[in-house]
């Protein structure tokens, strides 16, 4: 008799682990996937949006092509978790399964800070990256800030290659003389969990094209043109931010989250603490040694995805080795003017993450635009 992987979510996790399930496993096995939204959004391919050189046709797909691979998709927003019953409520009706995927990913909370979402844009929406570009279309000069709301976010590398992305907008445009671009950030180095050398190089690089770097910068409120922090203010005359993030509602109220406000999992297998639950990508917190959380990242979703699919493919079949995710990743750094560096390492490593920074060049440019297709060809 058939059993049922029932995924919550399709993200770049939720994809990835529908999809390996589906060619995995014999077809008496069924794979739903549950998912709200209708279209897929590539979310790296925001910041080139932003800047126009990409529009939402190239990195957008619609959900509904997932069913052509034989998958089952539920549209709907999940209203309730039952994990102990391996359980779900959709649309008010109950779906249940034998293996449960949260993937449902970090939901954005801007409210948070008062006067964010009023005074600022959000880098991390399509509507918001839509609404940078008509702004920095029309912006004469001024000040920029580009602005970590809390010191915790998924793409830690995002708000640093924004600042680079818009540097080469504004002197392509001959506006760059005019525009001062500042990043405030809440966290005390660029991107922390991967170790002082690392944050150092990205500071490097962001300051050798005249963009100021303010650290250790936590927002308590917004006004029109001033932020306020714990020990000052800053002006802008355009808001960019990464808004803070929590982990849904409904994810909470099922008693999946741990002290840390995020779902707890086994670092190697992503089981969760219910039998035949498991959590992957930007809903879940692993603990490092250094002290700070695994970055909250597609690449990281991917791997994520492909163990859990592979290890519920082998309970369910008794085929295949059993898998282990071991903490390995990379991320292309974009930094302007059709360059861009890669960061990679095992982020697992003790006591620090070992990852490098490559120097940025043409290459590593090419090779996120051809990563972008590939996903999108491979996944769609």
């Amino acid at each position: 008799m058939g059993k049922t992987a029932l995924v919550l979510g399709a993200g770049i996790g939720g994809i990835v682990v529908a999809e390996t399930l589906r060619r995995l496993l014999p077809g008496e096995h069924r794979v739903v996937v549950v998912e709200r939204e209708r279209q897929h959004v590539f979310a790296p391919s925001l910041l080139w949006h932003m800047v126009g050189t990409s529009e939402p046709a190239d990195f957008t797909r619609s959900i509904d092509a997932l069913a052509a691979k034989g998958i089952e998709l539920v549209a709907g927003e999940v209203t309730r978790i039952d994990p102990a019953a391996l359980s779900v409520e959709v649309g008010g009706r109950t779906i249940a399964g034998d293996a449960l995927v949260v993937a449902l990913g970090a939901d954005y909370a801007p409210e948070i800070v008062p006067g964010l979402a009023e005074h600022g844009l959000n880098l991390y929406t399509l509507e918001g990256s839509t609404k940078i570009r008509a702004a920095l279309e029309a912006f004469g000069g001024g000040r920029i800030v580009i602005l970590t709301a809390s010191p915790a976010y998924k793409c830690p590398a995002a708000p640093y290659e924004a600042a680079m992305l818009i540097d080469g907008f504004c002197r392509k445009r001959g506006r760059r003389a005019k525009t001062e671009i500042a990043i405030h950030a809440a966290e005390p180095m660029p991107m922390p969990v991967t170790g002082p050398v690392m944050g150092a190089q990205v500071k490097a690089v962001v300051e050798g094209k005249g963009i100021a770097y303010f650290p250790s910068h936590q927002v308590t409120r917004v006004e029109a043109g001033t932020l306020h922090f714990a020990d000052g203010t800053a002006p802008f005359d355009l808001l960019i931010y990464v808004p803070p993030h929590r982990a849904p509602a409904v994810v909470k109220e099922a008693g999946l989250c741990a002290e840390s406000g995020w779902v707890a999992v086994d670092r190697e297998t992503m089981a969760t603490k219910f039998s035949n639950v498991y959590a992957i990508g930007d809903v879940i917190s692993v603990p490092l040694k250094m002290g700070r959380p695994l970055p909250k990242a597609g690449v990281f979703a991917n791997g994520q995805a492909k163990v859990v699919a592979q290890n519920i493919a082998r309970a369910w079949t008794g085929k295949g080795e059993a898998a282990r995710f071991d903490g390995h990743g990379l991320c292309f750094l974009e930094t302007g003017g059709g360059t861009a560096g890669i960061g990679s390492g095992n982020f697992y490593a003790e006591p620090l993450p070992d990852v490098r920074l490559r120097s940025p060049s043409p290459l590593w440019h090419l090779g996120k635009i051809l990563f972008e297709k590939y996903w999108l060809w491979t996944r769609f």
